[in-house]
């Protein structure tokens, strides 16, 4: 498959191109400034674009079959995360290009709640807050979107560098815990949820999760 990979310098992002690559997969690898060091694979294409201007999404995803993003802005910077969803949507709209992105965890329903989502919960953490605000309000960007194939990831809780195990569980919209209310799963393992996904098309127009 061609698969084009916005945010491929980030975490999670240099573990889907990793994924991506060793599945003899043909990767883009988006960077919005060609001068810094990147340290992707030689045998990446690099493309120079940012996924909030369409004309950039449209032209570097042009002839792909998947797009992939996992961008994440920094601290204080979040409400870009808004603007790259609407710049790939509108990028892709009518293309037949399907689009899968890396969301966040906290727009999940806690198990044994009423429905409370993760960001409601009591003693979630303030520093992360924010960002998991803005993939609230990047869900429903995606939920509201009539034009284009999207599916949309939300991680377990606790997302951090670890082991490809290949071993996991897939959700919808409640969080995945384990027998000792822990939930969590390792970037390398999303990265393999991710290319699963696009090899084989499960989660069309919808979110889903996953964890151990």
């Amino acid at each position: 498959m061609r698969i084009t990979v916005f945010g491929a310098t980030g975490n999670v992002g240099r573990r889907v191109v990793t994924e991506a690559l060793a599945r003899g997969h043909e990767v883009t690898a988006v960077v919005r400034d060609p001068a810094k060091p990147h340290g992707l694979p030689a045998t990446v294409t690099l493309a120079v674009g940012d996924a909030s201007n369409p004309e950039d999404v449209a032209r570097i995803s042009a002839g792909q079959d998947v797009v992939i993003t996992a961008t994440r802005p920094a601290p204080g910077s979040e409400h870009e995360l808004a603007a790259a969803t609407r710049g790939l949507l509108t990028g892709l709209a009518g293309t037949g290009v399907r689009l899968l992105a890396v969301g966040g965890a906290g727009s999940l329903t806690v198990p044994g709640t009423d429905g409370t989502i993760l960001v409601e919960s009591p003693g979630f953490p303030d520093e992360i807050r924010p960002i998991a605000l803005a993939c609230g309000e990047q869900l429903e960007l995606y939920r509201a979107d009539e034009k284009v194939d999207w599916t949309y990831l939300s991680p377990a809780a606790l997302l951090e560098p670890g082991e490809r195990t290949g071993r996991f569980r897939l959700g919808r919209d409640e969080l995945l815990v384990d027998a000792e209310g822990n939930s969590a799963i390792s970037m390398e393992d999303l990265a393999v949820v991710l290319l699963d996904e696009a090899e084989q098309p499960v989660h069309r127009r919808t979110r889903f999760t996953a964890g151990y």
